[in-house]
């Protein structure tokens, strides 16, 4: 099964490119499916198939994209160690490593922390977010390590993204960033949407935002870097990466937001999800479960400590 959504070209839009007008459209489908839609024989323009993504549109054409149902993956249970901070009936709280993505997706359906969590949990998740996700109330990014809550049923999993939504889960940080701080600590109350000038990253922008509000403060002061603690107050995709960055602080080995090399040849951001608190879903008691930087994260303190660079 395909649904279809129709668009009509529009005066400022004459002459642009086919795949472009598309983007501007559909700003929620990513440019790169668009394209295979085209190549495809997904897209029609006044109801003829237009598989050339520069082909220039005309003001008043009707351009008509198909879009195929989303696949179901089959997700596997595999016997991938977890490092577990608290478990009972109702929830887990998981550590989870650098390097491992929360949850399947196509082409990358193996190795992800929800495969490891089916086959510690037997199945026994929550199916609010359906197949692909069982038992994810939230996420942090493959590269920033650190806690995470999982829901085993329905009931627990409602009553967790309540806490979420309202702003009364307690999420902090660790991070290490560049350039040092004028002041102990501080507020970023910036919205952020989708980057305009690129589809991949987020931004702090005012169109198709949401706001998002980051506190932060200095643990320890290394001249040309700091590490500091940031208290999430929102969660926006990429928060605090897009934060730092837009105060011109970003973080040390973020390959998106920061500088293109850095001095540790790191892959993936200096960022740990340390603390984690919430009521829980069954007793309504308010549980906080703390976990140390792992051990590249050390390092590189270690290393700042000793002005090796």
């Amino acid at each position: 099964m395909e649904k279809t959504e129709v668009y009509k070209v529009k005066a400022e839009q004459q002459g642009s490119r086919l795949d472009q007008v598309l983007s501007q459209a559909f700003p929620e489908i990513s440019r790169s499916f668009l394209q295979k839609r085209i190549r495809e024989g997904g897209v029609l323009v006044d109801g003829d198939v237009c598989d050339s993504k520069k082909y220039k549109v005309e003001e008043g054409q009707e351009i008509t994209l198909a879009i195929p149902e989303p696949e179901e993956l089959e997700v596997a249970a595999e016997p991938i160690p977890l490092d577990l901070v608290y478990e009972d009936g109702d929830m887990l709280v998981v550590n989870k490593p650098r390097g491992m993505v929360v949850h399947p997706a196509a082409g990358n359906d193996r190795g992800t922390l929800v495969n490891a969590v089916l086959y510690h949990c037997g199945g026994s998740l929550s199916s609010i977010n359906g197949v692909i996700r069982p038992g994810i109330v939230h996420r942090i990014d493959k590269d920033t390590s650190g806690l995470l809550m999982i829901a085993k049923n329905d009931r627990a999993h409602n009553f967790l993204a309540e806490q979420l939504a309202e702003h009364r889960i307690t999420r902090v940080y660790e991070a290490i960033v560049y350039n040092n701080f004028p002041d102990e600590e501080g507020t970023v109350d910036a919205p952020i949407g989708r980057d305009p000038k690129n589809r991949l990253k987020q931004a702090v922008t005012e169109k198709n935002s949401k706001r998002a509000v980051t506190h932060y403060r200095v643990l320890e002061r290394f001249g040309t870097f700091t590490r500091i603690e940031a208290r999430l107050e929102t969660g926006r995709t990429h928060q605090i990466r897009v934060h730092m960055a837009y105060i011109h602080h970003p973080l040390l080995g973020d390959p998106v937001y920061g500088p293109s090399k850095n001095p540790f040849g790191l892959k993936g951001q200096m960022l740990h999800a340390r603390v984690l608190g919430f009521r829980h879903p069954a007793t309504g008691e308010y549980m906080e479960f703390e976990a140390e930087p792992p051990e590249d994260f050390q390092k590189v303190l270690e290393r700042l400590r000793n002005k090796r660079l």
